[in-house]
């Protein structure tokens, strides 16, 4: 049950993010107010974002390398996703690899 809920989460996740990229995008010359303004909704998402890297060698090492990035995630996700409250470290950062 945590797994679908997680899953379910960074799947909301990902879609806000895919979302705020293609409003940034899509806009042509005036992309620039676009991005602006998705930043200010999306910048939970980039701490997220950021620690794939970390994440990569949390999981790659059996969670023996711990980097700041992901520590940083790991406690942002635990403190807005009711959902990944109860998930492992390593549930949570293949969470974010496969985002």
């Amino acid at each position: 049950m945590v797994r679908t809920a997680l899953v379910l989460l960074l799947t909301g996740l990902s879609a806000s993010a895919f979302a705020g990229s293609f409003a940034g995008t899509s806009a042509g010359a005036s992309s620039g107010g676009s991005s602006a303004s998705s930043g200010s909704t999306s910048g939970d998402d980039k701490v997220v974002l950021q620690a794939r890297e970390d994440a990569a060698g949390f999981v790659a090492s059996d969670g023996r390398i711990r980097g700041a990035r992901l520590e940083a995630a790991l406690r942002h996700l635990r403190e807005t996703q009711s959902a990944a409250r109860d998930a492992s470290d390593l549930a949570l950062a293949q969470a974010i690899l496969a985002r």
